[in-house]
């Protein structure tokens, strides 16, 4: 009778985990996730409220599926039977390496649920945001056909009597592909991540088209006793993805309405090399499935960052929190700092005695620029090896590197070569090993174009076989960051960013202003971006112009100056030429000077699109940069809250006339006014470059 009993007790426990609606609140209380087990496949739902105004909430996500399809037919997720709940709470201090501060909060609570089928689902709730993760723990490896990533928002087409809507308004970044074709994606695996944001309702995005993360979605509510129909509230969600391995990157595909999933590149099954100057590898086939992999592991985070605070975004660290802690044991040897840049001046050098070029006089002279302004490194792009070839040992007979490295050495300034994707691929070992011992500080690697699983466990290798030869990296031609550099610190930075090489050939209609007011609070949530600012041609809104040879940025030279400081880029480039910044011997002075990394970071304000103002800390002085759309605006930055009440104040902003002619600039040096208050004007594309010492 006791066994039966027992029995009865024991099935009844089972039934009811299964039939469990599981509940998990961010530390605040602000953010709950439901999570729903009695569903014939996985679900979960978030419900956010806006503090101090929406105690009640409202759903935010609605119920979206979530599982893993595997290639003998099983779904993970599908009538789940929970088999163990646990749940725990963190609230610890990390420390940072190379990011824009030196410690974070790591804060949340965590629900774990383990599943019949040995494999669980983890979710964690940050007062910014939520993320969730598959685990499995089998001895055979898996094959994983695909991934069931829905995301499914609320809002719907109802108008008020304002004309206004509680439509989700979408940020896309599509794939800069042509559109699928009979369902067909294959073409769109192969990209650079590089595009402007289109700003429409979920519901308009295009059905054939993917979109890379991270993307924003904005929903508007209103909380369910107000009555002017004008004080709408606001929620935004970024969704992205984090501590990416062995797996490849997601895209985010529109299904209907409110409504995307995510959606995989198949595992390519055969390639050759070719592409750009043979640097590639062209897939040719792919198989069904889009991963194979260990049967035991963690899988990424799929992440989506909540606020209801524009500036928030900004100044987001789940990627960073949610990646695994750094493998390198010993980081001493990384040093961050910024880079004279070659390729977007185009070796454009003049008032020399000797023909500019890829050749030894032209980066001597680099090297002098960089060890007369104190610049760290100095960067030999493409064309130092021999073009078409694919061969790192190659080297261009106008190119002595072994003496450039020597003499860049006595001038306490780094080499960093540039190096395509099949190049460096074919001989990771070899090649490392042999530049390191050379003197080469570090490679920017170039033209992977993908995020299938081949190219996402190259990015690891890269780093890690780096590491091992005292090498950093800054991938170019690569997808968004996903935490790559807390794992491996030697990764200083990624592209992945429709940067302002751009401007070499987008026309006027491209519009890189707005761009450069919405990356920081999208793009930049995912980690650090080599935007490659600095350039000293400056063109106002109806004077700017592509030019391969003289090619000059949209909008003023003060918001040159101010994106060193917005932008995260730990290695940080200076794109103009050295003739063009011995012109400008203040500019030059402050870029050379501003730091790459931080100790503290704070956004002041901005709002996706229009305007942001960030405010870093290294040591005892402050760096403020702001920037603006093409639209004038003033502010006043409280420098009190900040805890500044004395010091000096050195400010460039837009001159009086920077709307008619960029370059306008003014610098100004001021002690730290007794109220703490600064008035900055910025011109219609402007910004604003601050530095208060105390």
């Amino acid at each position: 009778m006791k066994k039966h009993l027992f029995l009865l007790l024991f099935c009844g426990l089972l039934l009811n985990l299964s039939a469990q609606k599981e509940r998990l609140y961010s530390p605040d209380g602000y953010t709950m996730v439901m999570v729903n087990c009695s569903t014939d496949q996985l679900q979960y739902s978030v419900q956010s409220t806006h503090p101090y105004i929406d105690s009640l909430g409202n759903v935010f996500i609605e119920p979206s599926k979530i599982g893993m399809e595997l290639d003998n037919g099983t779904i993970l997720g599908r009538n789940p039977k929970v088999t163990k709940i646990e749940r725990k709470s963190v609230n610890q201090e990390v420390t940072a390496h190379f990011y824009k501060k030196a410690k974070i909060q790591d804060q949340y609570n965590e629900l774990i649920i383990s599943f019949k089928g040995d494999f669980q689902v983890i979710f964690r709730a940050y007062n910014s945001g939520i993320a969730y993760r598959f685990v499995t723990k089998r001895k055979d490896p898996l094959v994983i056909k695909q991934e069931i990533a829905e995301f499914n928002f609320s809002g719907d087409e109802r108008k008020f009597s304002n004309g206004s809507s509680r439509e989700p308004e979408a940020f896309i970044p599509y794939v800069n592909r042509q559109p699928a074709k009979n369902g067909d994606f294959s073409e769109q695996f192969c990209t650079s991540f590089e595009n402007t944001y289109v700003d429409t309702f979920l519901r308009d995005m295009a059905n054939d088209r993917l979109a890379f993360l991270p993307m924003l979605v904005k929903q508007r509510f209103m909380p369910r006793w107000e009555s002017n129909l004008n004080n709408w509230h606001i929620r935004l969600a970024v969704i992205t993805e984090a501590d990416l391995h062995d797996y490849p990157g997601m895209y985010l595909k529109h299904t209907k309405g409110n409504s995307m999933i995510g959606y995989f590149a198949p595992l390519p099954k055969t390639w050759e090399q070719g592409g750009h100057n043979n640097l590639q590898y062209v897939v040719k086939e792919r198989h069904d499935y889009i991963a194979k992999t260990a049967g035991t592991r963690n899988f990424p985070w799929r992440v989506i960052a909540i606020t209801t605070e524009d500036k928030d975004l900004a100044d987001n660290d789940l990627v960073y929190l949610l990646a695994e802690p750094s493998k390198v044991a010993d980081i001493s040897w990384i040093k961050p700092g910024k880079v004279a840049w070659d390729w977007w001046n185009n070796w454009n050098i003049w008032g020399v005695d000797f023909k500019a070029g890829i050749n030894n006089e032209t980066y001597k002279y680099y090297i002098d620029f960089a060890a007369d302004k104190g610049i760290e490194y100095v960067i030999l792009d493409e064309g130092w090896a021999v073009n078409g070839e694919a061969d790192l040992f190659q080297v261009i007979p106008e190119i002595d590197l072994p003496m450039l490295v020597k003499y860049a050495e006595s001038k306490g300034v780094g080499i960093v070569l540039w190096a395509g994707y099949a190049a460096i691929d074919q001989d990771m070992e070899k090649v490392c090993k042999h530049y390191s011992e050379m003197g080469v500080k570090g490679f920017k690697v170039d033209f992977m174009d993908r995020d299938d699983q081949i190219v996402v466990n190259f990015y690891e290798r890269m780093a890690a076989t780096a590491a091992k030869y005292h090498l950093f990296i800054d991938f170019h031609g690569a997808y968004k960051p996903t935490g790559l550099s807390r794992t491996y610190p030697n990764v200083l930075n990624y592209e992945g960013v429709f940067g302002l090489e751009q401007c070499k050939w987008v026309g006027s209609d491209v519009d890189m202003v707005t761009y450069e007011v919405t990356i920081p609070f999208i793009r930049m949530l995912a980690g650090p971006m080599d935007f490659t600012q600095g350039a000293m041609r400056n063109g106002a809104k109806w004077c700017y112009h592509p030019s391969w040879n003289e090619p000059m940025s949209q909008g003023t030279r003060c918001r040159q100056l101010a994106e060193y400081v917005v932008f995260d880029a730990p290695f940080a480039m200076l794109c103009d030429a050295p003739s063009a910044y011995l012109q400008e011997p203040e500019c030059t002075e402050f870029i050379a000077n501003v730091p790459t990394v931080w100790d503290e970071t704070r956004i002041l304000d901005g709002q996706v699109g229009d305007f942001v103002i960030s405010a870093k800390r290294k040591g005892d002085t402050w760096y403020i940069g702001a920037i603006t759309d093409w639209e004038r605006r003033t502010f006043e930055i409280d420098l009190k809250a900040l805890g500044i009440t004395s010091g000096t104040v050195t400010m460039f902003i837009d001159g009086p006339n920077a709307h008619r002619k960029g370059i306008d600039y003014q610098k100004k040096t001021m002690a730290v006014p007794a109220d703490g208050k600064l008035k900055v004007e910025l011109a219609p594309g402007g910004g604003a470059a601050i530095i208060v010492r105390s």
